[in-house]
């Protein structure tokens, strides 16, 4: 039975030890290097910090140094916690009081700028971790220790309260969502992931630890080559990629400025996506270009480790429909449950819930949120048993697939009617000349607002061919034309700067 996913790199740098384990534009280590660097900065920190099961905050970049940090922190018995070093100030002094970490690593020019904040934690450079003498005896002592239930990482969720909750995930969860990756998309040891979410992004999870299992290389892309994507497509070629598991917007870039018209992913075999709903003309565009590929749609959020349902795309979609997550993953229960916590009937809407060993532990240092959002099973009153409220609402479509509908927050009363805004964007995003969407609703002045990308404005248009699906009532109305989507740092729409941009001016106006 596996309980520490070291097992999974341990078993690789047996087989594959002067195999590239992950790489950056600069930089890359082998299974074997990255065994060694890992064991001795896990034993300088334990030389310095004789901590077990604590947080140690990692300030990261897109870059191999990185996943360095992390493993070396997994060997030391504690866990990792991502911190962007480009963060403002004020976001990582916030991170640093609800961690209290053990110290903070990272690369010595992002320590002297952590420093200049005055923050009263200990730190360690990479640069020094990496050269301490490797204490087998107290390596070996730590894993025999070892428990499936101690915390692997914590990733700090957007904190669109103004408060970010850092999400604490065991061993025993990323070691389930593995296993089942494994098993159903059948990943080899000849796979090249290229990574395009941060580490502070729990997409990324998924790259690392499937790498592991199976013997793979991970690729980091640089964010650059999003912004510019005309070389993305000639770096994974060179890199021979196989695989990607990307944020919707990532596939939905290289749509926007038509990449694959120009040149084909060769190697690229498998194509998985996740964060937000994928507009089918951007699927389909892909799928045109890379029909023999295996496409398949994951949702879940952080707090259920990463993903609790899939939908291979087994047939063709209209620009108009709406594609299904699909079904649970093995080992995995979706409930669907009303405001009273009873589940609803056939065809009936309600909120997603998740049961199963892929739950999160919870929110570290936050009893009071992590109540809220882990509650007891309703359906059982015999013996305790967590689920987690996702906050989404879905229901099961008549060919038996789970279909997402939207946030409970993007459910509104509007004009009498009851309004999903998703499905006001997934009708716009059918439209050709639109790049990427948003709608909110504006309480105050009872607007539905609607932003949208495309090369010039065309809010006529857009209501004329909106109107061709939709009823009136759900129409749009204020249009706002942005010649670019506002993104958050994971790659999705930022809804919250939106909404304090525009909503809140109207309100003071």
């Amino acid at each position: 039975m596996i309980t520490n996913v070291l097992e999974y790199f341990e078993e690789s740098v047996n087989r594959f030890p002067d195999k590239t384990a992950v790489a950056d534009v600069e930089h890359h280590y082998t299974y074997g290097e990255l065994a060694d660097l890992a064991k001795r900065l896990a034993s300088c920190l334990l030389a310095r910090f004789p901590a077990r099961r604590r947080p140690i905050a990692v300030l990261i970049d897109r870059n191999a140094e990185s996943l360095l940090a992390f493993t070396g922190i997994l060997y030391s018995g504690n866990f990792y916690v991502p911190v962007a070093q480009s963060l403002p100030p004020k976001r990582i002094a916030m991170m640093m009081e609800t961690l209290n970490p053990v110290c903070v690593v990272g690369p010595s020019n992002y320590l002297d700028q952590y420093r200049e904040m005055g923050l009263r934690i200990p730190t360690l450079s990479l640069e020094e971790g990496i050269l301490h003498p490797i204490h087998s005896a107290a390596l070996a002592k730590i894993r025999r220790t070892h428990l499936d239930t101690d915390p692997l990482y914590a990733i700090f969720t957007s904190g669109s309260t103004g408060v970010p909750k850092s999400v604490a995930v065991c061993h025993r969860s990323v070691v389930d969502l593995v296993e089942q990756f494994a098993s159903v998309f059948g990943f080899s040891h000849d796979e090249v992931f290229a990574n395009q979410a941060p580490f502070d992004f729990d997409v990324s999870v998924k790259d690392i630890y499937n790498a592991w299992k199976c013997g793979g290389t991970m690729e980091i892309i640089p964010q650059s080559m999003f912004v510019m994507p005309k070389n993305l497509v000639s770096h994974m070629n060179e890199r021979k990629v196989t695989t990607i598991i990307w944020a919707v917007s990532a596939l939905n870039i290289l749509y926007n400025f038509k990449v694959l018209d120009y040149e084909v992913p060769k190697y690229l075999n498998k194509i998985m996506f996740s964060g937000e709903v994928m507009p089918m003309k951007v699927l389909n565009y892909w799928k045109s270009i890379l029909p023999d590929a295996m496409y398949v749609n994951l949702y879940g959020p952080t707090e259920i480790t990463c993903n609790c349902t899939y939908y291979i795309c087994d047939r063709e979609f209209a620009n108009t429909e709406v594609l299904p997550i699909g079904q649970a993953f093995p080992n995995t229960e979706i409930l669907l449950l009303d405001e009273s916590l009873k589940p609803v009937s056939a065809g009936e809407t309600g909120e997603i819930c998740v049961r199963g060993t892929c739950l999160a532990l919870g929110y570290y240092n936050n009893a009071e949120s992590t109540r809220q959002a882990f509650c007891q099973n309703p359906l059982n009153p015999w013996y305790p048993e967590l689920i987690y409220r996702t906050g989404d609402m879905g229901r099961v479509g008549n060919d038996g697939l789970l279909y997402f509908a939207a946030r409970k927050d993007a459910q509104i009363k509007h004009m009498g009617h009851r309004i999903e805004l998703p499905e006001i964007e997934a009708t716009a995003n059918a439209l050709e000349y639109i790049e990427n969407c948003c709608c909110l609703y504006d309480k105050g002045t009872s607007r539905i607002l609607f932003f949208y990308q495309a090369k010039e404005p065309c809010d006529s248009q857009i209501l004329k061919d909106l109107m061709q699906y939709l009823p009136k009532f759900m129409c749009p109305n204020k249009l706002i034309h942005l010649t670019s989507m506002p993104m958050n740092k994971h790659g999705k729409i930022d809804r919250v700067l939106l909404r304090n941009t525009y909503i809140e001016e109207d309100k003071r106006l």
